[in-house]
Order: structure tokens, then C-alpha cells, then sequence
């Protein structure tokens, strides 16, 4: 009897975030944060100088770190050279997925014409290349997480002690990282009053002297780990494709 093979999605819908590449805006909230995914993103750990801070002061502020780093003219300038440096695989990543979503539409079209020896090498074809996708995309995406961390961790690093003096100066005793939204992260609520993102931001572009980038310049977003961006042909049902976390 011959069986039927459903092709629900193409490999190529999720190429274009298999990096998590998108616009970065200081005012906007981390959305993706407040999705389970986000659990595992990539987020520079914050120097023990910072965490061990302590003070008179009595007011509680918060800070988004994530934000203030992506924000920063330094890090607007060296997470857009890693997106850069990186379009060459994604565009590799890219080539790749439209030839197996090719093989697909194939199979799909020319399944009931197909003897069962021609429709299963057909098969084996797609799969053998969909798993070398997978691997390469993987590869990639780590590779792509690892450099943003270490640029991350680098630029947090001489951010520390401007937070640090920061918060002494102006009267703080308790900093919460807003990060990660509520439940993963501390704060459940907190107004903009208490949010020092925006000055910490612009001390640090002093600081660090780095100009501003060319207007319409973006960053990237943390990465937001995606698992297999596309099933495999299978029958009689395919497994269905893997979602991937909104981006950061």
C-alpha cells in the first residue's frame, strides 16, 4: 500500500531566527523574557563587585543589565559587528533550508506518482539532509551565543564599578536586575521612577568614550535558544516543527 507523506512546514520559515537577529530599542520591554524559553538565554553574569555593593542608602531601584549592555553605544557597535559576522552562515543556513523545503514540495507533489523504492530514497534524502541542518544550525546558534557572552561579560565587567558608584552616590540600598520579567526575575512590579537603566546607560557611553552608531544602526537581541528548527518527513504523520522563542 503506499503510504502517504504530509509536508507541514518548510525548514526556510525559521531560518531568519536562527540567530535571533532584531531590532534593540532601549524603551522596549525584553518580551521574550517573560516566556519560559527564556530561561536558558544568554545573559552575562554580573561581576561580584556589583553584587557584593553595599551602602547607607535607603531607596530600592531596579536596572535592566541585559538592556543597559545592548543599549550602550559599545555594545550597539560590537553585537551589530558579530550579527555582520554571522551573515554569511545565515545565509549558508538559509541556502540549505530552501533546498530540503525544495525536496519537500517535490515529495509532495510527485508522492502518488512515485514507486515506493523512488519515494523512500527521496525520503532518506531529505531526512539525511535536514539532519545536517540541524547539526549546522546548532553549531552556529552556540557559536553565535558564546561570542555575544563574551562581548557581554566584557562590557559588564567595566560597567560594574559605574553601577556601583552610581548607586552609592545617589542613596541606594537595594538594586533589583529587572533582566528577567517576573517569575524568573525578582521584581513582580515596579515603576519607571525607580528604573536607573537609562542614566547608567549614558554614564557608561561617557565613560567608555564610544560614539554613537550611525543612525538606523541596530544590535542584536540575546539569543533565546531554539531547539530544531523543522521536522523531518516521516509516515504516516510528521512530527510537527519546533517552535522557536519570540526575540532577544
Amino acid at each position: 500500500m503506499i503510504k502517504k507523506f504530509v509536508i507541514k512546514k518548510s525548514a526556510c520559515v525559521t531560518v531568519a531566527v536562527v540567530f535571533g537577529l532584531s531590532l534593540f530599542a532601549l524603551a522596549q520591554a525584553d518580551a521574550a523574557a517573560s516566556s519560559p524559553a527564556a530561561a536558558a538565554a544568554t545573559t552575562p553574569n554580573a561581576p561580584s563587585a556589583v553584587a557584593a555593593t553595599k551602602t547607607n542608602g535607603t531607596k530600592i531601584g531596579t536596572l535592566n543589565v541585559e538592556q543597559a549592555i545592548f543599549a550602550s553605544n559599545e555594545g550597539r557597535r560590537d553585537f551589530e559587528a558579530l550579527a555582520k559576522k554571522f551573515e554569511p552562515k545565515q545565509n549558508e543556513l538559509k541556502g540549505l533550508a530552501d533546498e530540503i523545503d525544495g525536496l519537500k514540495k517535490q515529495l509532495s507533489a510527485q508522492q502518488d506518482k512515485l514507486n515506493e523504492e523512488s519515494r523512500d530514497k527521496l525520503v532518506k534524502q531529505i531526512e539525511a539532509k535536514q539532519k545536517s541542518f540541524d547539526r549546522a544550525t546548532q553549531d552556529a546558534q552556540e557559536d553565535f551565543q558564546n561570542q555575544q557572552g563574551e562581548i557581554g561579560n566584557k562590557i559588564l565587567t567595566k560597567m560594574a564599578p559605574l553601577i556601583q558608584k552610581y548607586v552609592a552616590d545617589n542613596g541606594y540600598g537595594l538594586l533589583f536586575d529587572t533582566s528577567q520579567a517576573w517569575p524568573r526575575g525578582p521584581v513582580m512590579v515596579s515603576g519607571p521612577a525607580m528604573d536607573i537603566t537609562l542614566p547608567i546607560v549614558e554614564a557608561y557611553n561617557v565613560q567608555s568614550g564610544v560614539a554613537a552608531p550611525a543612525a538606523g544602526s541596530t544590535a542584536a537581541k540575546p539569543v533565546r535558544p531554539a531547539t530544531s528548527p523543522a521536522s523531518k518527513p516521516a509516515a504516516p504523520a510528521p512530527k510537527a516543527p519546533a517552535s522557536t522563542p519570540p526575540k532577544q
